[in-house]
């Protein structure tokens, strides 16, 4: 097994709160989605609704993921006044929320 050099994934798992429009919801997506352009060590932006049919998903119904070069690069998104403001509103609309970041490995078969 390798571990990535540098590379660093920022994972968030969400729910939103009840009541939370499906167009606040999509909006706020949208926002998060756009901080990739507004943050430069921010290099990638995923997300999906979770589909498993395992029912372990703990009440948690969407995940996000970001791609950094490494864990300075995760620093400086975090303190980046962009990411502050929109996390604020975001933060705000949740009402769970869970944040890991990792270095991936590969595996080698």
């Amino acid at each position: 097994m390798e571990e990535a050099k540098g590379v660093v994934k920022h994972v968030l798992l969400a729910k939103f709160k009840e009541g939370t429009a499906q167009d606040q919801i999509d909006q706020l997506i949208k926002d998060y989605a756009n901080l990739v352009n507004l943050i430069e060590p921010m290099k990638s932006f995923q997300w999906g609704k979770d589909v498993s049919m395992e029912n372990l998903h703990q009440g948690f119904t969407h995940i996000f993921e970001s791609t950094f070069e490494s864990t300075e690069g995760v620093a400086e998104y975090v303190a980046h006044p962009a990411h502050v403001e929109y996390a604020n509103l975001f933060l705000a609309n949740l009402e769970k929320v869970l944040v890991i970041d990792y270095k991936p490995t590969t595996v080698r078969v």
